[in-house]
């Protein structure tokens, strides 16, 4: 099919990253998240968004390595989980999924959770892997603007990227806002709503373009801005997510969209993530 949607937004750093990446959380290690990424590059997709947790770094590597693309046309993301916070852990934690992912560098390196008592300390490892050429682009994940305000004068540096959970039942305004004002892009995690998209707006919506609810869903973030990572190992899903560049909504509809807003969250949340890691890492 060729690179069609080779469509890139640059980061604050110069370095540009697609809008569309290929998300592979709970994606087995070997044949089924190879597959995926197969199926992924096949349909023009040239991001890959894994993390340690996920465990299939390894299968994601060697998808990418066999997939006759050039590696710097592929942008990688990973991230550093919970367990492997601070300054030298995170350092270890890095050199761990670059040997796993068997790249010289990884594109994008992210905090998954931000964790208080080490958040500080591994952006500081960040961003030394971004000055030694390690990494392309540094960000966060699951940060709000008083963590990302931290950091960033602790080291004064901006990360690139957030990656959020963010959708139209949980729309992130006052974050985007704060994002565009400090040139961080946000990423959406679960842009599809975890698949539990039955809205009657958004079928209406389908209908009315001639599209896919996920196309609508998937249209709706890229017109605010956002990087979007559907994740799939289904591959007609998969060339399905990649089929929303090439309309627009209305702002009408758009405003429509931002107003099922629920601020509803699928899942843990920071403060539960945090929770969850002191629990099981305090003395028993």
């Amino acid at each position: 099919m060729g690179n069609v949607y080779d469509n890139k937004v640059t980061l604050n750093n110069g370095v540009k990253m697609p809008w569309l990446g290929l998300g592979v959380w709970r994606a087995q290690e070997g044949g089924e998240v190879e597959n995926a990424v197969k199926w992924a590059t096949e349909a023009g997709y040239r991001a890959i968004d894994t993390a340690m947790i996920y465990q299939n770094e390894a299968g994601v590597g060697k998808a990418v390595s066999e997939s006759g693309i050039p590696r710097s046309e592929i942008f990688v993301t990973t991230k550093l989980w919970n367990t492997d916070g601070g300054y030298e852990k995170a350092l270890k934690a890095f050199d761990e999924s670059r040997k796993r992912l068997g790249f010289d560098y990884i594109d994008l390196y992210l905090i998954h959770w931000p964790i208080s008592s080490t958040f500080r300390d591994s952006w500081k490892a960040l961003c030394h892997l971004y000055k030694e050429g390690y990494v392309r682009a540094i960000g966060v994940s699951n940060f709000d603007a008083e963590k990302i305000d931290i950091i960033s004068d602790d080291t004064g540096v901006v990360p690139a990227v957030n990656q959020v959970q963010l959708h139209p039942l949980n729309t992130q305004k006052e974050l985007l806002q704060y994002s565009n004002k400090k040139g961080i892009r946000l990423t959406a995690w679960r842009p599809l709503l975890k698949g539990k998209f039955n809205i009657l707006l958004i079928f209406e919506l389908a209908e009315k373009y001639g599209r896919s609810p996920a196309q609508i869903l998937l249209r709706w973030s890229h017109q605010n801005g956002v990087i979007v990572i559907p994740k799939s190992v289904h591959k007609e899903r998969i060339i399905e997510n990649a089929g929303f560049f090439d309309f627009e909504l209305s702002l009408e509809d758009m405003q429509k969209i931002d107003n099922l807003n629920e601020n509803k969250h699928f899942g843990n949340n920071a403060e539960q993530m945090e929770q969850m890691f002191y629990a099981l890492t305090s003395d028993k």
